[in-house]
């Protein structure tokens, strides 16, 4: 399957509304033959608190000169998750609501920080994690599910060590349900997204980790393999 685009995914301590906070951006591009089909600047921007609760989330689309804004904020009381949905293009706005649920919400990139909050000692081989995502007015059903350690190759003297899991989507709109995507997780107390792949109408979007500055572990996960 040709390989759609490229991202940059980057994760920092930051404020937001004077309190500290997790920044989580990613970049996406498409790229090659794809880029001249249908070209997309794609940017997405989550805010969480020390505890991995999303405050916000902003997704800004720039497809083929189309520019689109999906604005969500958080709240939390007793029991339930709140997000206000705003979507607007320069000139109108298209969705102004509130979507309740007593799971876990988020959007879809902010849903991989739950991932790193999950009891890891103890998880098992096909164990479920659902939640729900906010997709516009929708609150999607979707399920990380476990499938266990993995080795990711970046080269021939670069490796990581990993937790697999598959994204399941439960919703008649999505084509690909089953395994829809997949992100390996490194397999250390840091628990970097080192590796995630998503499904597409066309081809697939890959996002590899880089690098990473000020981690709180060590990043024993890599492993470097010394050249012959």
């Amino acid at each position: 399957m040709p390989r759609a685009g490229q991202a940059t995914l980057s994760i920092k301590d930051t404020r937001y509304e004077d309190n500290p906070a997790y920044h989580y951006n990613l970049l996406f591009r498409t790229s090659g033959m794809f880029e001249k089909i249908f070209s997309m600047r794609d940017t997405i921007d989550c805010y969480f608190t020390p505890e991995m609760l999303l405050l916000r989330s902003e997704k800004r689309v720039n497809e083929n000169d189309y520019y689109l804004i999906d604005d969500l904020k958080f709240s939390y009381s007793t029991g339930k998750t709140s997000a206000h949905s705003h979507r607007y293009t320069p000139s109108r706005t298209k969705i102004d609501t509130m979507i309740v649920s007593e799971q876990y919400m988020f959007d879809m990139l902010g849903a991989t920080m739950y991932l790193r909050s999950l009891d890891w000692d103890n998880m098992k081989q096909g164990d479920e994690f659902p939640f729900h995502v906010v997709i516009g007015r929708d609150r999607i059903n979707i399920s990380f599910r476990y499938t266990g350690q993995q080795i990711v190759e970046r080269n021939e003297t670069l490796k990581y060590r990993t937790r697999h899991f598959y994204i399941d989507i439960f919703d008649d709109a999505f084509t690909q349900s089953k395994a829809a995507a997949e992100i390996w997780i490194g397999d250390d107390e840091n628990h970097i997204p080192v590796k995630i792949r998503a499904k597409l109408k066309i081809g697939a979007a890959e996002v590899y980790y880089k690098s990473s500055k000020g981690l709180r572990y060590p990043l024993t996960s890599r492993v470097e393999i010394p050249r012959r």
